[in-house]
């Protein structure tokens, strides 16, 4: 199981060396769209740290692995009443509390994404903010571009897109419409490699983060029609410092995939070899890297540890339990440092 005594107790006002990282294997589940100004965003990097072959890979930018995660995180908080469901008002119709943090009619917090943060709560302190004059809390949770797998070629397709007249024809009183386009759409089971990174959060707020990242299941664009995507974990790294980054991981995995009998880069991946061979991949390069390892968490106890915090959030007093936990946590950080700064 988890060694939550690696974890700070209350948030610290300045970095204190301890990292918890995420390891896992993300897997497109449909037709996912990560995209900037209508393309797919790609880099053309080598393919292997072995293989120096240049090879072009779809990437995932932070934001498109972070912000589904973050909104989960923040639906939850709405959902058990730690955060207001009201947007943020103006003027008159602005009331605050004691803290300076703004409230509805019946005194909860109100945290308007993107808008007016409530700077309070566990997604403000975990995932950071920025108001600008106002303030600003940096991210505790570091996640980088992820980079697929396999090559672009492989991993893409375009496809033709209409928007039809409810009639289902694309002409009407005789003129037809010009409401069609192609898009690039990511293929599923398409793999990135990823390392999520946590620095200096306490327990139950690195439960919430984690809970967050097993719970998301769409990234990308329109993600109320495709981008379904799975989380495969598969490790937690506590240590003193950072690990690899996502690149070098996917670099190192792909020349032990493509050394494997029968590897076909035309063709789809087998998700559980390209597994099996990530969790024995792992190691070796946690040996690699110049930090201190407290514990690392795979395999069996990897498995009876997701259970374990599957079984409490499956149920509403334990999800309660959990963000009440994480409120109080980030609440004391921010009566300790977001709130005296304001006061200077």
């Amino acid at each position: 199981m988890l060694n939550t005594a690696f974890f700070a107790s209350t948030v610290p006002g300045r970095p204190a060396g301890r990292y918890a990282h995420i390891i896992l294997l993300r897997e497109t589940d449909s037709y996912a769209l990560f995209q900037t100004d209508g393309e797919l965003n790609t880099a053309r990097v080598h393919a292997g740290v072995s293989d120096h072959t240049l090879m072009t890979r779809i990437t995932m930018f932070k934001r498109k692995q972070t912000t589904p995660e973050r909104l989960i995180g923040r639906e939850l908080l709405r959902r058990y009443g730690l955060v207001s469901l009201e947007p943020s008002a103006e003027g008159k119709d602005r009331k605050t509390d004691e803290r300076k943090v703004q409230i509805d009619a019946v005194g909860l917090p109100i945290c308007d994404y993107n808008v007016d943060f409530c700077k309070q709560c566990p997604d403000c302190i975990s995932y950071g903010f920025a108001i600008g004059d106002a303030g600003s809390e940096k991210s505790k949770v570091y996640s980088d571009t992820a980079y697929s797998l396999s090559t672009f070629d492989s991993s893409h397709e375009t496809f033709t897109l209409n928007a039809p007249y409810e009639s289902g024809t694309m002409s009407r009183k005789g003129e037809v419409t010009s409401r069609i386009n192609e898009q690039d759409h990511v293929r599923p089971q398409t793999l990135f490699p990823a390392v999520i990174t946590v620095r200096d959060l306490t327990a139950p707020m690195f439960l919430y983060v984690l809970s967050n990242v097993v719970r998301a299941r769409r990234y990308g664009a329109q993600t109320t029609r495709t981008g379904t995507m799975t989380n495969h974990m598969l490790g937690i790294v506590l240590a003193d410092g950072e690990i690899f980054s996502n690149l070098h991981f996917t670099q190192h995995l792909f020349d032990q995939v493509s050394a494997q009998p029968g590897f076909d880069p035309a063709q789809p991946l087998v998700v559980p070899d390209v597994l099996s061979a990530a969790q024995a991949l792992v190691p070796a390069l946690l040996k690699e890297d110049h930090v201190a390892v407290s514990q690392h968490v795979q395999g069996a106890d990897l498995a009876a540890f997701l259970a374990d915090l599957a079984n409490r959030t499956r149920d509403e007093d334990g999800m309660r339990e959990l963000l009440h936990a994480a409120t109080r946590d980030s609440a004391a950080y921010h009566a300790t440092y977001v709130q005296s700064k304001g006061k200077k």
